[in-house]
């Protein structure tokens, strides 16, 4: 009776290794809303974030605990792989930074910082949950905890009318992009009779899709573009985006993106989405085109890099557009990394408009930024590399980031869609060199008070510009583990009897990852 006791609690507590990280997050968020109370409004900024940091640094911690235990949990609705673990790593860092950012605007901002930190950790749990699902009932749960969260902080500067037109609207949209994704997961569970992705897959894979799989795969995508914030899907963005804090802002436009990011690569390559080419194809030249287009004539920073946020969505979009295996492979890898350096420059370019931005985010405006190559250098430097990195020079994260997109693009005979990914990074070359030009080139035409950089946001900065540079030089590390999660990720070819020497020959074709 014991033995057998035994070797039930066993796999039950491996179960709960497996969801560690959200586990441990949602620890601190608890935590932190149960001190709110009894800590000192003035005092709460700091010492609610450190724990809200603390609980960022467990995590991740935990991440690498749960990475040594992989395989199937719940059933097989929870599964720890690389390619989880990746995007575990990728959404907990950027809350750790966010937070960090956060220290010094809160208490600039005069509001109260409670549930802010509680809330990043919540939404990282349902973010966390989405790269490792492989139901489709539970990354719809774990959308709508990751999204809940979002739409507060969109809201926090509660003084400010643009902050709650902000929140309004995106809990509006994302609700209906929302129930796009439900109906599509209810269709493919019509016509495939299971919503676990490793079954639809083979149900797939065994018959010819019907026609309602086409329709379920459209609605599917339609919510999650509004996600990735990809064209024609991105009409909230800008407004969003000027309205949220600045740290709140650094935050929506990666670790929610990079989660959405993660679910669409197990729909369109575990699933193998049937019909998606002309989707994605379509997506992704929109997002490039009316992303850099509209970003040229924006004057207000937050909305230039909302509109920056919604091309970079179709730069990585390029890579969904794979068929072939191997051709999938390198889509994924690079789609990985892409979503890993733009973490890292557009989490640095935004903890730097928070700091800039001062009270009420009075100093948001391209003109606010002339001559601060003089007033503060090494704030306009390190946002010069972060720009850089965002236009895709190289020894920067963004160039390795955009040459292995469209490497893997050309070799897919994605000629088009690469030709016109090239020119939409020529075109938004000027919106950033902008930026610059009124840095260094313009003499300031009013005065803009440039306080000392405290010292999270001191290591906030020094953290993405690391992660920024570290990825432009030395990049192999994170592409061969980005490699590994793709074929974790791709379904793999069912086993077969011993082939006859006329079943060889076609064999030996099958593509290597």
């Amino acid at each position: 009776m014991t033995t057998i006791l035994l070797a039930q609690a066993i796999p039950q507590g491996v179960d709960y290794v497996r969801v560690l990280p959200e586990l441990v997050l949602s620890l601190f968020g608890i935590v932190i809303m149960l001190l709110d109370p009894f800590v000192d409004e003035e005092k709460s900024q700091k010492t609610l974030g450190v724990i809200g940091f603390a609980g960022t640094i467990a995590g991740l911690a935990s991440t690498w605990y749960m990475a040594q235990s992989p395989g199937p949990a719940f059933s097989k609705m929870v599964r720890v792989d690389s390619f989880s673990v990746f995007f575990h790593f990728l959404v907990i860092a950027i809350a750790a930074v966010v937070i960090l950012t956060s220290f010094e605007y809160m208490a600039v901002q005069r509001i109260r910082a409670g549930e802010y930190y509680a809330l990043i950790l919540f939404g990282v749990v349902g973010m966390g949950l989405m790269s490792s699902a492989v139901e489709l009932v539970l990354i719809f749960i774990a959308l709508e905890i990751s999204s809940i969260s979002t739409y507060i902080l969109a809201g926090f500067r509660r003084q400010e009318a643009a902050s709650s037109e902000s929140s309004l609207k995106y809990f509006l949209l994302g609700s209906f992009a929302t129930a796009f994704f439900l109906y599509g997961v209810a269709m493919l569970f019509g016509a495939t009779g299971s919503t676990n992705i490793d079954v639809i897959s083979q149900t797939l894979q065994a018959s010819p899709p019907e026609v309602l799989v086409y329709v379920a795969i459209a609605l599917m995508f339609v919510g999650l573009g509004f996600k990735v914030a990809a064209a024609p899907f991105h009409i909230w963005t800008p407004d969003v985006y000027e309205g949220a804090p600045a740290p709140v802002v650094g935050f929506m436009s990666t670790a929610p993106k990079a989660a959405a990011f993660a679910v669409l690569l197990r729909v369109v390559f575990a699933i193998n989405a049937p019909g998606r080419f002309w989707l994605v194809w379509v997506a992704a030249a929109l997002s490039m085109t009316l992303g850099n287009v509209s970003a040229l004539v924006q004057t207000n920073v937050k909305r230039l890099l909302a509109y920056s946020s919604i091309a970079h969505a179709g730069y990585l979009l390029v890579a969904f557009a794979m068929t072939t295996p191997e051709d999938s492979s390198l889509g994924i890898s690079a789609a990985m990394f892409y979503a890993a350096a733009y973490a890292a420059m557009n989490v640095g370019a935004f903890a730097v408009v928070s700091h800039f931005a001062n009270a009420g985010e009075r100093y948001v405006t391209l003109e606010d930024y002339e001559g601060l190559g003089r007033t503060s250098p090494l704030l306009a430097a390190t946002l010069s590399i972060f720009l850089l990195s965002l236009i895709g020079i190289p020894i920067t994260g963004g160039f390795f980031a955009k040459f292995y997109v469209f490497s893997a693009a050309l070799k897919a005979n994605l000629i088009w869609l690469t030709l016109i990914g090239v020119v939409n990074s020529a075109i938004g070359a000027y919106y950033y060199l902008r930026i610059m030009v009124m840095m260094y080139m313009r003499e300031a035409r009013r005065e803009v008070p440039v306080t000392p950089v405290p010292f999270g946001l001191g290591l906030a900065l020094a953290l993405s510009l690391v992660a920024t540079l570290y990825l432009g030089i030395a990049p192999n590390r994170v592409l061969q583990y980005a490699q590994q999660s793709a074929r974790d990720l791709l379904p793999q070819p069912a086993a077969t009897a011993p082939a006859s020497a006329t079943q060889v020959e076609p064999a030996a074709n099958i593509p290597r990852h």
